[in-house]
């Protein structure tokens, strides 16, 4: 990062540059003690309130025998401990590993034998989910998580499997951690550490971490904040999921590099965030387009939602005239989309707040200061302005690799530090990226990436399915949802609902398929492979 460049996120020009994430948390409680940093139901800190309760989780850490380095699973709905307990875990010098919510005991306990997670951060009961209980009932073996740190208050029995302490139980031995240990614990967390391994899945089917550092994450997000006019003081409704990029990056950290107020909601419900908009005086809204076309589709006439300024999405196509009838029917005068993938850090581009609605809906943008964005064909060469080919990305906001897998990471980025993004684009005169098509299957559920290779692979697990193809088909609210088509094994019976019933602990509710069709046989081309179009279309 430039020298000019850091010392903005410092705030006060010429000042050091702030590089890790625990400096930005001491920094913003240090100078502006008194601004909220959250509120919301579950109470109201200010930034200097937060940092000491970021301080209590990194001395509880310390106690509990966490080094630096360790990885911290988080697998629980947004809430004002997930911020504090991440901040502080961060502070330890540990690594967040988070987790989805809507992931079952299966998916989450793949990802925190690959992480080798030794704590695990989670609650006992959401959506009527128990957690530990799913995560034990998983039967795989975790030799490296160690300790399990209750979020919640709800009552119940302690997994027998793992040391469990209740967020009370977690934070008391830390008081007897004296102040110079954990100063230099916080102190001794390096720019360049992996701040944290953020999983996405690839068209193997296989889970790869993405790892990311400190520096970076600070960097490509005060650029973003930059590109959307994040601003000092704005009230943010974070409704994204925290174990995603968009709600955990362009959510908790943008408002410490902003100092803006944090409004965390563990899950997205209508009615609740219109109270919380007109209650909390929200300025700042984002989430996939499926959140705007619910809250359009309510009756918010008894709201008074005159406080938003500034409505974000991304994560698939916005039609034009949403953009318009955000501005218009929920009155939000700036609307910006934003492209990325978990491998860049979490963005790319950024159509900015004050495009017209048709630029907002047609394209996603122009690149983040300092990345690079190249267009190029099947032999690597870079093609003529408003040309198709595979968006390559060069810049802060490349991940460092995929953990423990070098081999997908060298096919991910190539040796002039370009990432490879997989998806189709044009790249116009003007700067604006235009996404046509992807290379890979991916579809997007409501926000959520989804992968078919690894929904079939899971499906594939059923006696009754000899084959299987998953693929993407139109949704009215969520955009994509899947369509799976199988192949029966001798003398199985179709029963689609069966199917789905038996699938549905297994994957995570926007994985699964909204659609089962039985064929005969899959379509396939001369090479073997499956001809996905045809599945698409119907045929």
């Amino acid at each position: 990062m430039d020298r000019r460049h850091a010392a903005s996120i410092g705030g006060i020009s010429g000042s050091a540059p702030i590089s890790t994430i625990p400096a930005l948390v001491a920094d913003r409680a240090r100078r502006y003690p008194d601004a909220v940093a959250v509120t919301g139901p579950e109470g109201r800190l200010s930034y200097a309130e937060l940092a000491e309760q970021v301080d209590a989780v990194t001395r509880a850490a310390i106690a509990s025998g966490l080094e630096p380095g360790d990885r911290v699973g988080m697998w629980a709905p947004n809430s004002l401990r997930w911020i504090t307990a991440a901040l502080g875990m961060l502070g330890a010098g540990a690594t967040l590993v988070p987790v989805s919510t809507r992931w079952r005991g299966p998916e989450t306990a793949e990802v925190l034998a690959r992480a080798k997670v030794r704590c695990l951060c989670t609650v006992q009961e959401f959506l009527g989910n128990d957690y530990p209980g799913m995560l034990a009932e998983s039967g795989r073996r975790l030799p490296d998580l160690e300790h399990l740190v209750l979020l919640d208050e709800a009552p119940g029995e302690a997994t027998p499997e793992w040391d469990t302490s209740s967020w009370a139980g977690f934070l008391a031995p830390g008081t007897t951690v004296p102040d110079a240990q954990a100063a230099q614990r916080f102190a001794a967390v390096e720019p360049d550490a992996v701040s944290d391994i953020l999983f996405t899945s690839g068209t193997t089917g296989a889970p790869k971490g993405v790892l990311a550092t400190h520096r970076q994450t600070l960097e490509v997000f005060e650029r973003w904040a930059d590109a959307v006019t994040l601003r000092p003081r704005d009230r943010y409704l974070l409704v994204n999921p925290f174990s995603h990029t968009f709600g955990y990056k362009a959510g908790i950290i943008a408002c410490l590099l902003r100092t803006a107020t944090m409004v965390p909601i563990e899950r997205f419900d209508v009615a609740l965030a219109l109270k919380l908009i007109e209650n909390e005086r929200i300025t700042v809204l984002a989430g996939p387009p499926t959140l705007f076309t619910d809250l359009l589709r309510a009756d918010h006439s008894g709201y008074l939602l005159g406080s938003l300024r500034l409505a974000g999405t991304g994560g698939t196509t916005i039609p034009a005239e949403l953009v318009d009838r955000i501005r218009e029917e929920l009155g939000v005068p700036y609307v910006f989309t934003a492209y990325g993938l978990t491998e860049s850090v979490g963005v790319v581009s950024v159509c900015p707040p004050e495009a017209p609605a048709e630029l907002i809906a047609g394209t996603v943008g122009k690149a983040l200061p300092d990345t690079e964005i190249r267009i190029i064909d099947r032999d690597g060469n870079a093609v003529a302005a408003g040309e198709p080919g595979e968006i390559t990305v060069k810049g802060p906001n490349v991940m460092q690799g995929y953990l423990d897998d070098p081999a997908a990471t060298a096919a991910a980025i190539d040796t002039r530090g370009y990432l490879h993004t997989g998806d189709i684009g044009t790249l116009g005169a003007d700067g604006y990226l235009r996404i046509t098509d992807r290379l890979k299957d991916m579809y997007i559920v409501g926000g959520f990436n989804a992968y078919p290779a690894e929904i079939e692979q899971i499906l594939l697990q059923h006696p009754d399915i000899h084959e299987v193809a998953v693929v993407g088909i139109p949704d009215p609210r969520l955009g994509e949802v899947g369509r799976a088509v199988v192949v029966l094994a001798d003398h199985a019976a179709p029963d689609a609902t069966a199917l789905i019933d038996w699938a549905r602990p297994r994957m995570a509710g926007y994985k699964l398929p909204r659609e089962i069709v039985f064929a005969d046989a899959l379509p396939r081309n001369p090479g073997g492979k499956v001809l996905k179009d045809q599945l698409r279309r119907g045929n």
